[in-house]
């Protein structure tokens, strides 16, 4: 299954795909995992040469979400009412390796999990999400339209 079915039709034009470098890559409906693959820019790091924490979040949010958002068929998409990270290393510019599941999904509440790995598999950031389900919302519905 490529990609491309769950993503949406302006990903290259989304903001926050463009902020990540977000590229969708893979779902596998058994495991319900995503793996997708990010580009870090040099403006998501600090004087310490990794991302800054808060945004470490929104690649893991990210994966996560797009998790749920393939598993629905893209009909879905979460609304997290929380996240827990674990910043294992820092994340220096460059490729990064994204992998998110849906550990359960019920009509009221999600659990989501996420890893950042480096391409070579070391793992630099883990998560897990509680979210609720939500239709998900188009550009011309939220007037995100151009």
């Amino acid at each position: 299954m490529s990609g491309n079915e769950h993503y949406p039709d302006d990903a290259g034009q989304s903001p926050h795909t463009a902020l990540l470098g977000s590229e969708f890559v893979s779902f596998d409906e058994a495991t319900q995992t995503v793996t997708m693959r990010f580009m870090v820019k040099r403006e998501m790091t600090t004087w310490r040469g990794g991302v800054q924490g808060g945004l470490v979040a929104g690649y893991l949010d990210d994966v996560m979400g797009y998790a749920y958002v393939a598993a629905t068929g893209g009909v879905m998409a979460p609304l997290n009412l929380e996240i827990s990270m674990s910043l294992i290393r820092l994340i220096p510019e460059g490729p990064l390796i994204g992998k998110g599941r849906v550990v359960r999904a019920g009509q009221r509440v999600i659990f989501l999990e996420g890893e950042l790995l480096a391409e070579d598999g070391t793992l630099h950031a883990r998560a897990t999400s509680t979210a609720i389900p939500t239709p998900r919302p188009t550009p011309e519905q939220t007037g995100m339209t151009r």
